[in-house]
């Protein structure tokens, strides 16, 4: 490895994770593979590949949709339907990439590639402009709370570079925009196929005085988009080695899903309420003095308390919201419909329990984001806002303050299928 890249400064990079968003044909997989190409992050050997199946399929030039079209029907049809996940690193920043599809029915997939996203690329297809699949990808970035959104305009070799037709799908959907709670929001024309604005600076749009897309993904500010207040900590299991070298080792291995903890923090456990201190924090086989989200670690206490998967620890003057009813927006993913008084198994970090649907106060009009009351039923890919009973409390913060505390999903017991993925909103009952 060169010293450009060594395991520790690669190891210690910020890592970004970003996923696409567009309707069908808006270019999103050309847009990943100018990006991996441009930026000099594929191999040699997966160009030749490439160039293989280009040829064969008979195109003239490198098709760089393929390098994340990986399915066979994918190849096939041109499209994009699974999540595609691809990794590279540039030397300011790692990244994560879920190119998800367009089509509606494969919303389901664009939520599963958003939910752990930083960022998000909603492409836009100059000719077409803010059309219905623009505002359900954008409404389901604003309830999944991802934190920035790059609006690309892509295509613009096919409208002549035109400013006008920029600014007025810029226009259009910052109007459309304004109804939604997206706080950071960057406009860039594109040209995918050719390059322009994607890693190089467009010589086609000199009227475009705003960065390339690979600049803004090594330069935008993410460290404030982890909830670093209000510790979370959610135990996926306890940790009993049992050897000679670790007789009486006992500790608490999980993932913090907000703030911080340190050695000699007073902790208390949910949902029991005892209280005690933390003798030791280890990442891995290291000690270290102080863990943060979103770190995988394990916390030894100072006192002996039954904990076991699915408790949460936390700081006793800061504690999450404790309820069995819960009021979330939903984005259904199943073919048979949600209904009122249905049960499920809710999945909430690592704790799972029984959830019935008390109610469906609304589902949501993806065009002018207005509510539909009187809904009786949520279908494949609706979304609409719910009231859940769970059998036992659990223990939350709202999604718009943490989005690892305030996100779950919904599985259909008898099929052990995710049916649908939810956002606890602030009021509760």
């Amino acid at each position: 490895m060169s010293e450009k890249y060594t395991i520790e400064s690669y190891l210690s990079m910020e890592l970004l994770r970003f996923t696409t968003a567009g309707s069908v044909d808006d270019g999103k997989s050309t847009l990943i593979g100018r990006l991996l190409y441009d930026s000099k992050s594929i191999f040699q050997d997966q160009i030749d590949a490439i160039e293989r199946i280009s040829m064969r399929k008979g195109e003239e030039k490198l098709n760089l949709a393929y390098f994340t079209d990986g399915l066979k029907a994918e190849l096939e049809q041109g499209i994009t339907i699974d999540v595609a996940y691809r990794y590279f690193a540039t030397p300011k920043r790692k990244f994560i990439i879920a190119d998800t599809p367009g089509h509606i029915q494969y919303t389901r997939n664009m939520v599963t590639g958003a939910s752990t996203a930083n960022l998000a690329i909603v492409l836009v297809d100059a000719r077409k402009g803010i059309i219905e699949q623009t505002k359900r990808h954008s409404l389901i970035a604003s309830l999944l709370g991802i934190p920035h959104l790059a609006i690309c305009i892509n295509k613009m070799d096919l409208v002549d570079w035109d400013e006008t037709i920029y600014e007025s799908i810029k226009a259009a959907y910052k109007e459309f925009a304004s109804k939604l709670s997206i706080r950071d929001v960057h406009f860039i024309p594109i040209s995918a196929l050719k390059g322009d604005n994607i890693v190089h600076k467009s010589e086609n749009m000199p009227w475009y005085e705003g960065t390339t897309l690979m600049y803004l993904l090594e330069n935008i500010h993410i460290a404030n988009d982890n909830n670093m207040v209000d510790a979370r900590f959610a135990v996926q299991g306890v940790i009993r080695p049992q050897s000679d070298k670790f007789h009486d080792f006992r500790a608490f291995s999980g993932r913090m899903l907000g703030g911080i903890l340190r050695q000699g923090d007073t902790i208390m456990v949910l949902p029991s309420g005892f209280a005690s201190k933390i003798k030791s924090i280890f990442q891995g086989e290291k000690e270290i003095k102080e863990a943060f989200v979103p770190q995988s670690i394990s916390i030894q206490l100072e006192d002996e308390i039954d904990i076991s998967r699915g408790d949460m620890i936390v700081r006793e003057q800061n504690l999450p919201r404790r309820s069995q009813d819960i009021e979330a927006m939903i984005c259904w993913m199943s073919e048979k419909p949600l209904a009122s008084m249905q049960k499920y198994v809710l999945k909430h970090s690592t704790k799972d329990v029984k959830a019935m649907v008390k109610s469906i106060q609304y589902k949501m009009d993806i065009n002018n984001l207005s509510r539909v009351p009187d809904s009786t039923s949520l279908e494949m890919n609706d979304i609409g806002r719910v009231l859940l009973r769970c059998t036992s409390d659990l223990f939350y913060d709202p999604y718009s303050k943490n989005r690892n505390t305030g996100s779950f999903i919904l599985v259909d017991e008898a099929t052990n299928v995710t049916v649908g993925a939810g956002t606890i909103k602030d009021t509760t009952i």
